[in-house]
């Protein structure tokens, strides 16, 4: 009886996930329309182009905010539903959110020539301007006057008297407000949840049964656009953008702004989910819907090449023809990497990951040299495994070529760290060991793999690799290409995605250069003719 692999069963689970998500996509954007027949349809009442008019107030207060606590910051006479806009306001700060408080916009939509307050065809939507966030720590010159050097967009503790840790008001200084423009027939008793959580319909009106639908995007208002709010702070900038919004586009965002709630009652930061909701708001719709056909083909690469590499190493008795030092490099580059990315307070969607593959190389480690962990009561005591003589040569190898990267390898390093520290601001001398190590990491670090192709080079073979781990390496590289320029992450850790797409070319190369011999057995103790004697 056939039993399909592990591979088979991934790959159709993989393929059913794509077209599960694409047919999700598409009810989104394409909701079935009531039947005119039905007599529980309501009508749009844009359907009718009646003139509106928009009008944006801002008050202390949110839920319950009174006429009498507004402002009037705004009034759009003219308001056309399918025309963009965009203006830009000074807005002055009352004495309560300048000491910590908070602060909303109301925007009201209603027909020209009518009150919004009060008006049985006014719509209305309000959302916070300010938000409680810690504020990004200011970085100074090390060797140099700590109060001249800090950032524009950061906070000074020492002159504010506020802890690091405690959050304060932060301004958003961005406001995205939507209308949709399609003009739907909906049934009132299945109407969408996304669009149920908006709708409002007045059965006395003539000219439609539900009101436009107003939407304030708060998934553009990223942390990258918060602004501290001082004491000083009498007036803020806010740019305004109004834009036209489609249906599909409109219960996309309205479900993505909910789970991104349930991932905040998870444990979720704030900066977690606006790397997601980055890849949402700044990226081309069309493009975003690739890349998540895309990123299922990753985990599946992901999934399929950490299987591959743990099963060869866990059947690798032999360090015959693999480089050392490489595995000894890759495991303490992979722990500068993760420290960093600590450091610079990157998103759990890359340090997560990042800290799975920081203990795969250090048990890889343990593999290439044999180490044998013994405990005596608490105390543990480690015993190095012999080393064949085959292993020596490899060793020889592998010690040349360190050698002759060393000549290159330490002056740049050196000069790099002198560099930064006369010339680039830092939060901290930990900061500044950090930032050099892994600027040395990524900068040089495929010099570090040079040894293994100085080996292969050497002993003229490449059938000691892990080839198959390393196919879907090398497809998830280019992979990784892609969402370097989607998630938000270090540019230093951005260039790194290529520097490894030069890596396997160079490995490619030298399986053209040096084929297999297919007499020779492999580290599993097979070789190919023996399974055609068997087959035959």
């Amino acid at each position: 009886m056939y039993f399909p692999s592990l591979t088979t069963i991934l790959l159709g689970l993989g393929i059913a996930y794509v077209g599960h998500s694409v047919w999700t996509m598409f009810d989104l954007f394409y909701p079935t329309p009531c039947d005119p027949a039905v007599s529980s349809c309501i009508k749009p009442f844009l359907a009718r182009n009646p003139k509106l008019e928009l009008s944006m107030f801002t008050s202390p207060r949110g839920k319950g905010a009174t006429s009498s606590s507004m402002d009037l910051v705004w009034k759009f006479d003219n308001f056309t539903v399918g025309a963009k806009e965009q203006r830009n306001f000074n807005i002055s700060l009352p004495k309560k959110t300048r000491n910590n408080g908070t602060f909303f916009v109301h925007i009201f939509l209603y027909p020209q020539g009518e009150s919004p307050f009060g008006n049985s065809r006014s719509v209305y939507q309000f959302s916070p301007l300010t938000q409680y966030s810690i504020p990004e720590a200011e970085s100074f010159n090390l060797l140099g006057d700590k109060n001249k050097t800090v950032r524009p967009h950061q906070f000074n503790f020492l002159s504010s008297g506020h802890s690091p840790d405690v959050p304060i008001t932060h301004w958003k200084s961005k406001l995205a407000v939507n209308v949709m423009e399609d003009t739907l027939l909906l049934d009132r008793y299945s109407v969408p949840g996304d669009l149920y959580r908006l709708i409002r319909w007045v059965r006395k009106v003539k000219e439609g049964d539900y009101l436009p639908l107003l939407y304030i995007d708060e998934l553009g208002q990223r942390l990258k656009d918060l602004k501290p709010v001082s004491k000083e702070s009498r007036q803020m900038t806010l740019e305004v953008t109004y834009s036209p919004i489609s249906v599909g586009r409109l219960r996309l965002y309205s479900n993505l702004q909910q789970s991104i709630q349930h991932l905040h009652t998870m444990g979720f930061t704030e900066k977690d989910t606006d790397e997601l909701v980055g890849i949402f708001a700044d990226t081309n719709f069309y493009f975003l819907a690739a890349t998540v056909a895309v990123s299922m083909l990753h985990l599946l690469f992901d999934f399929l090449a950490f299987k591959n590499d743990i099963s060869f190493w866990r059947n690798k008795d032999t360090m015959e023809g693999l480089s050392t030092r490489a595995v000894v490099w890759r495991c303490v580059s992979q722990i500068i990497i993760f420290l960093y990315l600590m450091d610079e307070q990157t998103s759990l969607l890359v340090l997560i990951p990042t800290g799975i593959g920081t203990l795969i190389e250090v048990w890889k480690v343990k593999k290439a040299f044999k180490v044998i962990i013994t405990w005596n009561g608490r105390k543990p005591s480690f015993q190095l495994g012999a080393v064949s003589k085959k292993e020596q040569e490899t060793a020889e190898f592998d010690s040349k070529a360190m050698q002759y990267l060393s000549y290159v390898l330490y002056p740049l390093c050196v000069a790099g760290a002198v560099y930064s520290l006369l010339y680039t601001p830092h939060k901290s001398w930990y900061s500044w060991v950090v930032r050099n190590l892994v600027n040395g990491v990524y900068a040089f670090g495929f010099l570090f793999m040079l040894p293994q192709l100085f080996v292969n080079y050497k002993l003229k073979s490449v059938a000691h690799l892990p080839w198959r781990a390393f196919m879907y390496k090398a497809f998830n590289t280019f992979i990784d290409d892609i969402f370097a320029f989607i998630i938000t992450m270090p540019t230093a850790h951005r260039m790194a995605c290529f520097r490894d797409d030069v890596v396997f070319g160079v490995y490619l190369y030298q399986r053209w250069l040096y084929p297999v011999d297919k007499t020779r057995v492999n580290e599993y103790g097979q070789s190919f003719t023996e399974d055609e004697k068997k087959t035959n």
